[in-house]
């Protein structure tokens, strides 16, 4: 049978059809990536953390937002003014580059006497995306007696900068950003105001004395925050019960003799205990908020989890048989909490998290022998909040014995190689699929016994995608990882029975390279055709494990340390730091684990397993349903689909989003 050549010229595929994006296009094409596309609030946020991050280097007093009449939003400070002078490299206005190329600002200097030494700019792309945003954007900026006034449309410049001298009895300094945010980019144009309202409200509680104030020319409404007492007054007035024991209210920040932490590193914090009601928690880094949390509220719960623990250990306390995990303790705790750190790694441009892994020992550091003292200058307090979490584990440790009651006598026998876990506690619960005996080893003197479970595996598991659901357990690995999870293998369609399942959570941990990413596929591929309503409530993960580890030599009173970096990109960074503080070039060493093998049981316990330190990143299907996402697998693992893979891999890999 003769093939019929395409004559579509849509298919052809030569060196005219690689497109370079420049400037702000990559923004403009895909947004979504950059900011939020709910609505503009990201985008308009962007500029207000810039006046933020001002007033936290000392230099403005205050925040002037204004949501205009005809659909604009401009945000006034009275800081140190945008730079508009010629840049010495880039042979531009700084204010212009400022607002037209990614990853340009004052941010990123933070050697001695750099513009920001703490700022929550770092690691996004900061205004350009308002401005890629935007129909229209202009930016005045006051400083040393002149004003600069420079205008942009759909990104580019529209009015060129002019700088002229200052009116008498004007602003001194400052920066005036007004932004007209294009609808055409996100699915409303509304600003929600109660997000708005809360973040600028934020901006003031975290930053005592600093004037934020929000202006709407349509209803006339004006309001101004300031606080005066900070953490304390936010927290009295956003908690939703009474309080078991008085605020507990601390902050703690490195010297300059500190080991490991910058000088100004540190954290400030405020907790309360209810008993009923629901929990605030809110957390900040550098003023930036995180409402997914991070590292240092992982450093906030296990300074807490160690204070409480060691006060009911030396008051003996705890009934026999009862035994007291993080969340008992946590669980009723409301706290605002506000980071300082040098140089913050967020997960995503939006900044929703932070990955920074040494904000764990920064924040617990402080606030654990801060907290130890205060119970113990008011034991009263001390066993009260003991009795709150000795009540939440007696009442967890029922729940679990309640679900193994259910399970009957018909369960099937457990794989032999199955390593299990003390706990009876589902939600608490972890299983780690492992890649190969000898990590599997490892895993297994690393892990914590109470709470986690490790199921080695031997090579390459069997592609699953095109086999049928009763020839499934034929394979040795996947019926023991299905009878180890307690779930049977169903479709997208079926109400699978999920009260059988063992563990809250299922982690794929395979080797931090090339095989290590095959593994994690074919497992994924196997979850998402046979088990994927585990996937839709969220109980399956993957575990990042580092590839390198660099041993660091003492510096001056730092000791010598080991850091672990997750890719190539984290090694670099972590090369920089030495290099700013002052180690000399190749005195440290770094390695290159080959597999997880290589790692001791206390390595893999602090990079890997440890929830407090450890990457662990939980698998959604995200935009796409699951038929529009079978399509593109099938493209991906069928065995005669090669041809497809070829041509999505030739036209589209440009189109190609992957967060696990």
């Amino acid at each position: 049978m003769a093939i019929k050549q395409a004559s579509n010229q849509a298919s052809i595929y030569e060196e005219a059809s690689i497109r370079v994006l420049k400037g702000l296009e990559p923004v403009k094409q895909r947004p979504g990536m950059y900011t939020r596309t709910d609505n503009p609030l990201h985008i308009i946020q962007e500029a207000i953390d810039n006046a933020a991050d001002e007033a936290l280097a000392g230099f403005a007093q205050k925040i002037e937002v204004t949501l205009h009449a005809d659909g604009s939003v401009s945000v006034a400070d009275d800081g140190r003014g945008i730079p508009f002078g010629m840049h010495p490299e880039e042979k531009a206005p700084v204010i212009e580059l400022v607002y037209t190329r990614l990853h340009a600002g004052g941010k990123f200097d933070k050697g001695a006497g750099g513009a920001y030494n703490f700022a929550g700019g770092l690691h996004g792309v900061g205004v350009s995306v308002t401005n890629a945003l935007s129909r229209r954007l202009e930016v005045q900026s006051l400083r040393a007696g002149k004003v600069a006034r420079i205008v942009f449309a759909d990104g580019d410049v529209a009015e060129k900068l002019q700088v002229s001298k200052a009116e008498a009895g004007s602003r001194k300094q400052g920066t005036i950003v007004r932004a007209w945010p294009d609808p055409k980019y996100f699915e409303s144009p509304a600003l929600p105001m109660a997000e708005l309202t809360h973040l600028l409200r934020s901006k003031a509680v975290l930053m005592p004395g600093l004037a934020v104030t929000l202006s709407n020319e349509k209803t006339g409404e004006r309001q101004q925050w300031r606080y005066q007492g900070g953490l304390r007054d936010y927290l009295t007035q956003t908690l939703g019960g009474d309080p078991v024991v008085p605020l507990f209210e601390g902050a703690g920040y490195a010297d300059s003799d500190a080991d490991n932490f910058a000088e100004g590193e540190g954290a400030a914090w405020c907790l309360a205990f209810t008993a009923d009601g629901a929990t605030v928690r809110e957390s900040y880094v550098n003023l930036i908020p995180t409402s997914a949390g991070g590292t240092h509220d992982s450093g906030l719960r296990d300074g807490v989890f160690g204070a409480i623990k060691s006060f009911v250990d030396l008051h003996a306390l705890l009934p026999k048989g009862v035994k007291l995990m993080p969340e008992d303790v946590f669980g009723r705790a409301s706290y605002v909490l506000s980071a300082k750190v040098l140089d913050p790694q967020f997960q995503g441009q939006i900044k929703e998290r932070l990955n920074s892994r040494d904000a764990v020992r920064l924040v617990s550091g402080f606030v654990r022998p801060a907290l130890e003292l205060w119970l113990n200058q008011h034991v009263e307090y001390g066993k009260k909040l003991a009795e709150l979490a000795i009540r939440a584990a007696q009442t967890r440790q029922r729940a679990g014995q309640k679900v193994e009651k259910r399970k009957g006598s018909g369960v099937a026998v457990l794989p032999g190689k199955l390593t299990d876990c003390e706990s009876r506690d589902i939600a608490h619960n972890e299983v780690f699929l492992v890649e190969g005996d000898s990590a599997g080893g490892s895993a297994k003197m690393g892990r914590d016994k109470e709470l986690q479970a490790i199921l080695p595996l031997r090579g390459k598991v069997l592609n699953t995608w095109e086999v049928e659901r009763d020839r499934l357990f034929a394979n040795t690995e996947v019926h023991d990882i299905a009878v180890a999870m307690g779930v049977d293998p169903h479709g997208p369609g079926d109400t699978p029975d999920l009260s059988g399942l063992r563990y809250g959570k299922i982690c794929i941990l395979s080797d931090a390279d090339v095989d290590g990413s095959h593994i994690q596929v074919l497992l994924l591929t196997l979850f998402f055709r046979h088990f994927p309503k585990l996937i839709e409530a969220g109980h399956v993960f993957v575990a990042k494990p580092p590839l390198f580890r660099v041993d660091a030599p003492a510096r001056g009173k730092k000791p010598a340390a080991k850091v672990y970096a997750l890719d190539e990109g984290e090694l670099a960074a972590i090369l920089d730091k030495l290099r700013k503080d002052g180690v000399r070039e190749g005195a440290w060493t770094i390695s290159r684990f080959k597999g997880l093998g290589e790692m001791s049981a206390e390595q893999l316990w602090e990079t890997t397993l440890n929830p407090d330190t450890r990457r662990l990143l939980q698998v959604r299907l995200g935009r796409w349903d699951f038929g529009q996402t079978q399509g593109e697998m099938t493209k991906l693992m069928g065995k005669g689909e090669a041809a497809a893979r070829r041509e999505l891999m030739e036209l589209r890999a440009d189109e190609v989003e992957v967060d696990i």
